[in-house]
């Protein structure tokens, strides 16, 4: 069992602030946990941050078998916490222990995924054009191509995943397995489950006998110190998950730096739904009960929950509707995970229950208890939607807006004017299949994963996976937060050309011995 110290994690050291204190609340109670956590200064901000690019020098050339170990032990030390993590994350979220056990497989299976990435070797891209000393007119020199480590990684912990978007989340294994060490700053909502998973990195990193430095966990009240990690030259760049506005503030701190850093935000969506006639007449009901389990899973309280759902008006939409809003007017209320977040998910319904357009279809069961999600469902004219950009607002939590398109066109018309988005779900049958495939067309330019007849809550850590998007769902749509792809963002491409075999990095070297795959003259 760890006692909880309310320190800050500075490599191996742990450091009491001096600064503001975050203090957890019980959100199903409201009861203030103890202990508090004072945030740091800037002066140790900067010496994280320098301790960081110390680490940098050494770690980044560790061998790929040492970050896969790494991370495997992190995995291990997240494992041995025990029911400890799990039972301080319950208080912290108001979370139940199933998804939060749910939660920390996922923290692990991502970090071995990592370690999978870095043994196998092509995260490098290793490509070797050899030197053609005879060719005509001009000969070609020697030419090696490989991607290194971008530098330290500031990470700001989300607050809708403790555990899998948090302090050894996705940002965090994978900026480790591309070999750049990372500074996290912990989110105020659990410090608690913070200082549990720091400790066990802090533990890993020990064991694997890393370089000082290599992790360093910090909490701060307020931007200040959010500020100053992006602001500091030695962090190269940023992974963040949380809201629009603090993503964009980030982004501008980023940009306004002597050396401008990439910051990868994952922000905001709502995941269109679109609702096509013939899915509708064949399976209304089934689309609507999967709809209302979607709608409810984790209070709405996910990325990827669906916020808008489009439909041509009609009897086949009116049957959906009328079993989703029965269901949903049947279902009970979730604790939100904090105060704030239930505050900000109130203000969002009563945005939709005002606004002359919409109408209120149904409500979710009277909440029982503090924080809790009442869930609603909504409806507008698609035209009406057009016309007010506060309808298509992101309302973090169980509300979902279904709009009644005229015809395909107007589907299509909306679909042109969305944002962009982390997903976007299409319900079809046989028969619509010419209006799907235009909706392919239009909304692969529009979302990072399309998905057909299901709902885009719940993102399998794979090779193939994409969370990402364009604008405003995340800050660069090249890259994705989930999935083996995570790393590209923490490395940067580097050639060699007609550099001695013998200082080539081994990967490079003409014996290749650490029999990394490699494309030679273009041929694998």
């Amino acid at each position: 069992m760890i006692e909880l110290s309310g320190k800050n994690l500075i490599g191996q050291n742990e450091v009491l602030g001096t600064q503001a204190k975050i203090q957890a609340t019980n959100p199903a109670t409201n009861e203030v946990l103890a202990p508090a956590y004072p945030g740091v200064t800037a002066q140790v901000v900067n010496e994280a941050c320098s301790l960081a690019w110390s680490a940098f020098r050494h770690y980044r050339n560790t061998t790929p078998q040492a970050r896969a170990q790494f991370l495997d032990c992190i995995a291990e030390q997240i494992e041995a916490l025990g029911d400890q993590l799990i039972e301080r994350a319950m208080q912290e979220t108001g979370l139940p222990r199933a998804r939060l056990e749910g939660e920390r497989g996922r923290t692990c299976n991502q970090l071995r995924l990592f370690a999978g990435v870095v043994r196998d070797g092509t995260y490098l891209d290793v490509r070797i054009d050899p030197a053609l000393p005879e060719r005509k007119p001009l000969p070609r020199s020697d030419l090696r191509f490989r991607r290194l480590a971008l530098g330290p990684v500031a990470v700001f912990g989300a607050s809708n995943f403790p555990l899998a978007f948090s302090v050894a989340g996705g940002d965090t294994a994978s900026a480790l397995a591309a070999g750049c060490p990372v500074v996290v700053k912990a989110h105020s909502a659990h410090p608690g489950t913070s200082e549990l998973v720091g400790r066990a990195v802090q533990q890993a990193a020990r064991a694997c006998a890393m370089p000082e430095g290599v992790f360093s966990l910090l909490y701060g009240a307020g931007n200040e110190i959010g500020t100053a990690l992006v602001a500091h030259p030695q962090i190269k760049a940023v992974g963040f998950t949380g809201s629009r506005r603090g993503g964009v503030a980030l982004m501008q701190v980023a940009q306004n730096r002597a050396e401008p850093i990439p910051v990868y935000a994952e922000m905001s969506s709502i995941n269109p739904v679109y609702l096509l006639p013939g899915a509708l007449t064949e399976r209304a009901e089934a689309i609507a009960a999967a709809f209302v389990a979607a709608q409810q899973m984790g209070a709405g309280q996910f990325c990827t929950s669906p916020g808008l759902i489009l439909a041509v008006d009609g009897p086949e939409l009116e049957q959906f509707l009328a079993q989703a809003s029965q269901q949903l007017a049947d279902t009970g209320c979730q604790t939100m995970l904090t105060p704030g977040i239930h505050r900000a998910f109130e203000q969002g319904l009563a945005v939709l229950e005002q606004h002359p357009a919409v109408t209120t279809l149904a409500r979710a069961q009277t909440a029982v208890g503090p924080n809790q999600c009442r869930a609603g469902l909504f409806v507008a004219r698609a035209a009406d939607f057009l016309n007010d950009e506060r309808l298509a607002g992101e309302v973090f939590g169980s509300c979902t807006l279904v709009l009644r398109c005229a015809d395909a066109e107007e589907m299509l018309q909306v679909t042109q004017a969305l944002e962009g988005q982390l997903t976007a779900a299409v319900h079809c049958a046989e028969v619509d299949a010419t209006l799907a495939k235009q909706l392919i067309e239009e909304l692969e330019l529009k979302a990072g994963r399309v998905l057909f007849n299901g709902f885009g809550t719940g993102v399998e850590v794979c090779q193939a996976m994409v969370h990402g998007g364009p604008f405003p769902a995340t800050s660069d749509s090249r890259t994705s937060s989930v999935g083996a792809s995570a790393i590209e963002r923490f490395l940067r491409p580097v050639c060699y050309q007609d550099v001695p075999d013998a200082l080539l990095p081994a990967e490079l070297q003409q014996a290749n011995p650490l029999q990394m795959p490699r494309r030679v003259d273009g041929q694998q």
